[in-house]
């Protein structure tokens, strides 16, 4: 089975169909997405037909929870908030509807999805070190994990449940093998807004037949999206740290 899995989108439509293009070559059994479809970026509504069309299999994120008035935006930066209360306007019913039926944790045979950490799903922590992920791993029932909530890429491995000693690797220059784990836990970045310094969109493929992991990196048009932010009015920061990647 090959797992294809897309990170926080961002209503960042350029990213997403850049990605979805060079997935749909990949020969994606199962699509996964690891929430935070909206927020930060122009077209949220386009970005949640997508996902939906896809048949995704897909978490609850933060900015998701904050558009639907289920999370404070009081520790949200002043240009994420803006972006929440401008996003909350322009989603539809159907949109709504969709994002309120999404749960804090997905799980299936072979893998579990969430946000944020698994320990604590509801709260939105970050997995940014061997220290939260192990608090995840502890508590992950399937083989396979796949998170985001962080944008940066990021893969742990576990050999065993009584070990404390989790390999981080944070680079990625081919595949990587876990066929000798027994646990893993796989951020996969951003599609809409990576913020590990490489501005291109990054998504997740695991081919668990031979049990190997990728994070993956895409060109987009990033001008494209820029000019849309700064069209709808939303705050310019938005669009600057695109090119960036942070």
């Amino acid at each position: 089975m090959r797992i294809g899995i897309l990170g926080d989108i961002h209503g960042n439509t350029e990213a997403l169909s850049a990605v979805v293009a060079v997935m749909k070559n990949d020969g994606i059994d199962v699509w996964v997405q690891v929430g935070d479809i909206v927020g930060y970026g122009p077209e949220p509504s386009a970005c949640i037909d997508i996902v939906r069309e896809l048949g995704c299999i897909t978490c609850l994120g933060n900015h998701d929870a904050a558009v639907l008035g289920r999370l404070d935006t009081s520790y949200f930066n002043n240009f994420a908030r803006a972006a929440i209360q401008w996003t909350a306007k322009q989603l539809r019913p159907s949109d709504f509807e969709f994002l309120a039926n999404l749960k804090y944790v997905e799980s299936r045979d072979e893998f579990t999805v969430v946000h944020g950490t698994l320990h604590l799903p509801d709260q939105f922590g970050y997995v940014i070190s061997p220290v939260e992920a192990l608090d995840s791993l502890d508590q992950q029932a399937t083989r396979l994990c796949f998170v985001g909530h962080s944008h940066v890429p990021a893969m742990y491995l576990r050999r065993g449940a009584a070990t404390t000693d989790i390999r981080a690797i944070n680079q990625f220059d081919d595949e990587v093998s876990y066929r000798d784990y027994e646990r893993v836990l796989i951020n996969v970045g951003s599609v809409g807004q990576p913020r590990d310094e490489d501005p291109r969109a990054a998504y997740g493929l695991v081919d668990t037949d031979r049990q190997v992991a990728s994070i993956r990196r895409v060109q987009y048009d990033i001008p494209g999206v820029q000019r849309k932010i700064l069209r709808a009015g939303l705050p310019e920061v938005l669009a600057n740290r695109l090119s960036l990647g942070v």
